[in-house]
């Protein structure tokens, strides 16, 4: 039965960032009593950051060979199903592929497909982690508006990521999955549902058993992924919680506001003064608004990835021991049995290369990870902080222009003052 298409239709947008000018504070003197210069304005120093980066960006564009967007998410609506299909456009310039441009449709089980595929082929690279299968906290329609452009977004993190893989990015599944129209017949190939047990009950015996003599680097390695796990998850939970908090304070916001008017019509001598808070509540709650819209946009999103990302690197550490685990067993086997000596010392040294090729690709993979890691979140850290100023800047300046508009003059207070 064909499935019925429906464009997904979108409420949410893009904040507008524009940039303020400096704060007063800083912009009215350049130098400290001292002589000393001041430091930059808020403002400054962010724009500054910002050009470096995307200085950076820009030379990362120049060698980059392999582009890909994903965009247009439809719904599909079967007898049995509900699924959304997202397009996804590749433009590339490398020799291997037919064409410099591609253009298919992917359901969220393809990319499954895609990232279990890349992780058996590559047990000890890390393959950046996908959004979770089930609806995300805070979700009560599975496919709202909401929902599906938080997924297209991380959907297509995880592709720009193995595009710019150096091993990755060369997968021969990652160019099926991009070229090709459909992929059931793709996705019917490989390894069985069996024998992926098979793999997974012999690497949990492995994994019990243990490991005699794990290289100090990787002890290193997993002490640092723990630590890492443990801060972020402590980071997420907390940030989520504060959204939690900023959105009842938000519905107090509102409820406060109209309170102040409904004040102002039982008090004429107070009129001014009421409505003037009620129009600092109502703006100051606007921004409160945008200020929860950005964490939940920016910063959550990319702490949760990196919830995420913890526990891949967990898991390829697991398989990183395996693979030595299995090797110390049959070494072990070598030693202590004198019949196939031959047929035995062919398999231990085929698993001392298999260890070392592991060691290897997880070493390489590391590094780039931290620094990918430290970059992605540096960034959000600096638009969080920048939008705080924001906020906050924006807040103070209700503020200040009501008590400028109480202000009484002095020729005003001696006209009171003749009054009375």
């Amino acid at each position: 039965m064909s499935g019925q298409t429906v464009p997904a239709d979108f409420s949410g947008h893009m904040l507008d960032l524009d940039e303020d000018e400096d704060l007063e504070v800083f912009s009215k003197n350049t130098s400290r009593a001292d002589g000393s210069p001041m430091p930059n304005s808020p403002s400054s120093m962010v724009n500054q950051y910002r050009l470096e980066e995307d200085e950076e960006e820009q030379q990362d564009a120049n060698t980059k060979d392999l582009f890909i967007s994903v965009d247009n998410p439809e719904s599909h609506v079967t007898a049995i199903e509900t699924f959304i299909m997202y397009r996804v456009v590749t433009r590339t310039m490398r020799s291997e592929f037919d064409s410099s441009e591609y253009e298919v449709r992917r359901r969220y089980q393809d990319f499954l497909w895609l990232r279990s595929r890349l992780e058996e082929n590559h047990p000890t690279l890390i393959v950046h982690p996908l959004p979770e299968k089930f609806v995300m906290k805070g979700m009560v329609e599975r496919f709202n508006d909401d929902f599906i452009e938080t997924r297209r977004k991380a959907l297509h993190r995880f592709l720009d990521k193995i595009s710019e893989h150096p091993i990755l990015s060369y997968s021969q599944h990652l160019k099926v999955f991009l070229t090709a129209q459909e992929l059931t017949s793709h996705r019917k190939q490989g390894p069985g549902f069996l024998s992926r047990m098979g793999e997974t009950v012999r690497a949990v015996a492995n994994s019990v058993r243990g490991l005699r003599s794990r290289p100090e680097e990787f002890t290193v390695m997993q002490e640092y992924v723990e630590d890492f796990s443990n801060k972020i998850c402590s980071v997420d939970k907390v940030t989520q919680r504060i959204i939690k908090e900023q959105r009842e304070y938000l519905d107090e916001l509102k409820q406060y506001g109209p309170t102040y008017t409904q004040w102002a019509g039982s008090e004429e001598d107070l009129l001014e003064p009421l409505k003037g808070v009620a129009g600092c509540v109502e703006r100051c709650s606007k921004e409160t608004e945008e200020q929860i819209q950005h964490l939940s946009e920016v910063l959550v999103p990319a702490l949760h990835e990196y919830v995420l990302c913890a526990e891949t690197l967990k898991a390829v550490m697991r398989r990183r021991d395996n693979i030595q685990a299995e090797f110390e067993a049959k070494n072990e086997a070598l030693a202590s049995r004198k019949a196939d000596q031959e047929a035995l010392q062919e398999e231990v040294d085929g698993l001392a290369d298999r260890v070392e090729l592991a060691n290897n690709a997880l070493k390489g993979d590391w590094s780039r990870w931290q620094d990918s890691m430290r970059t992605d979140l540096k960034s959000a850290f600096m638009s969080t902080a920048e939008k705080n100023m924001e906020y906050y800047e924006k807040c103070l300046a209700v503020w200040e222009s009501f008590l400028l508009s109480q202000r009484v003059e002095p020729a005003e207070q001696k006209d009171v003052e003749d009054t009375s």
